[in-house]
C-alpha cells in the first residue's frame, strides 16, 4: 500500500474531496454559500464544492499532525490580511467552519477524538487512514512522463546548432536571399556604397606628387 507521502498532496486532496461528496454526513450547511472563511478574506470561495475540498485538506492535516484541536488549525488555515497603509496583520481562519467540518468527519467515523500527553485534539480513524491510503494508490498508479536521457538532449542540441551553421552559409553566400529579405538588401547596398567612397580615397594616396620646377631650370628651359 502506497502512502499519502509518496504522491502529490494536491491531487490527494481533490481525489480525496471527490470520496468525501460520496458520504451523506458531509454536507455543506446553507450558510456556506456566503460565508468567508476568515477574517483575512476578502469574499467568499469561489468553487462550489470548496467545502469538500476543505474538509479533504483538515482530514490530511489530522492524518499527519492528530491529535490536533480547533485552535491549531484555525492558525494553520489564517492568513495575513490586507489593511491598505498599515501594515499586514494576520488573522486566523473561520473556527465555526473547521468545527462543523471536524463534526461531520466525526460522525463519518473518519477522524475521533484522543488524547496523547499534553494535547488534545481529533486523530484519524483506521476507516479515515484507509480512505487516503486507497486514494493514494490509486494515484500512484498513474505511470509518470518519462524525461528525456541526458544523451537525447545532447543530440538535439548539436542538431540545432548544425541547423543555424548552415543558414548562416546560405545567407552570406548567397546573393539571392538579399532579393527575398529587405533587411539584408539594405545592407548590402550599404556596404557597397562604403566601398566606392573608399575606393577614391585610396587612388589619391597612391598618386604621386608632381615636382615643382626650381628658379634654375625654369632659366635654362627659356635659354631653350
Amino acid at each position: 500500500m502506497k502512502s499519502i507521502y509518496n504522491v502529490d498532496q494536491g491531487e490527494l486532496i481533490e481525489k480525496t474531496a471527490l470520496e468525501l461528496k460520496k458520504i451523506q454526513s458531509i454536507k455543506a450547511p446553507i450558510w456556506s454559500e456566503f460565508v468567508k472563511t476568515g477574517a483575512h478574506k476578502e469574499r467568499a470561495p469561489a468553487r462550489d464544492d470548496w467545502w469538500h475540498v476543505r474538509a479533504a485538506a483538515i482530514l490530511r492535516t489530522i492524518y499527519i499532525l492528530g491529535p490536533i484541536g480547533v485552535s491549531k488549525l484555525r492558525s494553520k488555515y489564517g492568513g495575513k490580511k490586507d489593511r491598505g497603509v498599515k501594515p499586514e496583520k494576520f488573522y486566523k481562519g473561520s473556527g465555526k467552519i473547521i468545527r462543523t467540518i471536524l463534526q461531520q468527519l466525526e460522525e463519518a467515523g473518519l477522524v475521533k477524538k484522543a488524547e496523547k500527553g499534553t494535547h488534545k485534539g481529533r486523530i484519524i480513524s483506521p476507516k479515515g487512514v484507509s480512505l487516503l491510503d486507497k486514494v493514494a494508490a490509486q494515484l500512484s498508479g498513474k505511470k509518470p512522463q518519462a524525461m528525456p536521457k541526458p544523451t537525447e538532449l545532447k543530440k538535439e542540441k548539436k542538431k540545432a546548432e548544425k541547423v543555424d551553421k548552415e543558414q548562416e552559409k546560405k545567407i552570406i553566400k548567397k546573393p539571392e536571399n538579399l532579393e527575398k529579405k529587405p533587411e539584408l538588401k539594405k545592407q548590402h547596398i550599404k556596404t557597397e556604397q562604403l566601398q566606392k567612397i573608399k575606393k577614391p580615397a585610396e587612388e589619391k594616396k597612391e598618386k604621386p606628387k608632381e615636382k615643382i620646377p626650381t628658379a634654375a631650370e625654369l632659366a635654362e628651359k627659356a635659354k631653350k
